[in-house]
């Protein structure tokens, strides 16, 4: 006997369940998770900071409402899911106004110092601050949204794998074979992450050049360890970023080297040049990585999230290609993603008509589609 439903999510990372919690309570849900755990692939990854300051203006306008739904739910709830933590943009002057925002102020080369000590007076000229920036407790919140939308009845599914699909004569809606279980809904969300164009072709949907991209990051211990309420550092031009992480830190390279859709792992020698860098640049003296990992930030051509109904497909809802804004945007994107999917309007969301254009599914030349549709080849299993 199939399972049956109003809306079937696939893929269980923070994408998918914010919106079985969006959904809670006003549709029946059930979310298809390929691997034994949620959020086992670039959700459980993360950065874990919110910067409202980082991205383009659709990214930072979801920051911002994403950050005011999550102060609402913590109030709600009594659940602490964001610790207020600065965001330090450190480069040439001119590379630092090139990526400031209204959200950011420009400050001194000694109040930068000030901020982070750590800081080699010669590592850079320019700085920013975005005093809005806050670190979030990303196990926390995934845990919080699988609650919500099983106390609501939605139903999540692990090891479930989607493998086929069939689109039913007239409002059939889609059976779908997920795993062991055969599902009809009448809306298919895809929120597959990094494996998002290759559930489309199931569908019979157009892809959308959605390409993986490798994000490395560790955990080091350090001779001189930061404060924990230091700033979260990066460099303007994306050669590295870090934070304090108890009484370690966790640095990144930022790299943005395209990947196969896999569970990609961290290079010995990406980590160790990456030392290297920030010893160069700081004196916190870098002593042992404790433990690293490499996750997938996904994104189209344009670097915006695709969200929306499918225009060839009917029933076919796309929640991908978030990149490397995924916890920044989750909470606004499952707000904005509900209100299309149940009433076909953005309304009351407070997310302006330029975003949600910019946001909808593209026509992509089918050249662009090849060439980046060969970087995320499908591995054996399809998620």
């Amino acid at each position: 006997m199939p399972l049956t439903c109003d809306v079937l999510i696939i893929g269980g990372g923070i994408a998918g369940l914010s919106l079985a919690s969006a959904l809670a309570g006003r549709a029946t849900v059930i979310v298809a998770e390929a691997e034994a755990a949620l959020a086992s692939h670039t959700s459980s990854r993360s950065a874990r900071q919110l910067i409202p300051s980082y991205g383009p203006p659709a990214i930072r306008e979801l920051t911002v409402r994403t950050l005011a739904l999550l102060r609402r739910t913590e109030q709600e709830t009594g659940r602490r899911f964001l610790t207020p933590r600065s965001f330090l943009l450190i480069g040439d002057e001119a590379q630092v106004r090139e990526q400031a925002s209204s959200h950011m102020a420009f400050i001194s080369h000694a109040e930068a110092i000030k901020l982070s000590p750590e800081l080699r007076p010669g590592s850079f000229e320019a700085a920013g601050l975005d005093t809005t920036s806050f670190g979030c407790d990303t196990d926390l919140l995934i845990e919080h949204h699988r609650t919500t939308a099983e106390a609501a009845g939605a139903r999540i599914l692990t090891n479930a794998p989607v493998t086929a699909a069939v689109r039913g004569d007239g409002d059939g809606g889609w059976e779908v074979q997920a795993g062991a279980r055969t599902i009809v809904a009448d809306t298919v969300v895809n929120a597959a992450g990094a494996w998002a164009d290759n559930v489309a072709a199931l569908f019979g949907a157009a892809p959308q050049g959605l390409v993986p991209y490798r994000r490395t990051a560790a955990v080091v211990k350090v001779a001189r360890p930061l404060l924990p309420e230091q700033p979260m550092v990066a460099t303007a031009d994306n050669t590295f970023y870090y934070r304090p992480e108890g009484d370690q830190v966790l640095i990144s390279p930022s790299e943005t080297e395209p990947s196969r859709a896999e569970d990609a792992r961290p290079r010995e020698t990406d980590i160790q040049a990456l030392v290297e860098n920030i010893n160069s640049a700081t004196t916190m003296g870098i002593e042992v990585v404790d433990r690293a990992w490499t996750g997938l930030r996904t994104e189209p051509a344009d670097g915006h999230p695709v969200v929306g109904f499918d225009g060839q497909t009917a029933g076919f809802f796309w929640l991908a290609g978030q990149g490397g804004y995924g916890f920044q945007t989750s909470a606004g994107l499952a707000e904005l993603a509900a209100g299309l999917i149940l009433d076909g309007t953005a309304d009351g969301t407070g997310v302006s008509g330029e975003t949600i254009a910019a946001l909808g599914p593209r026509v992509v030349r089918s050249d662009d589609v090849s060439r980046r549709g060969q970087l995320a080849a499908m591995p054996a299993k399809v998620r």
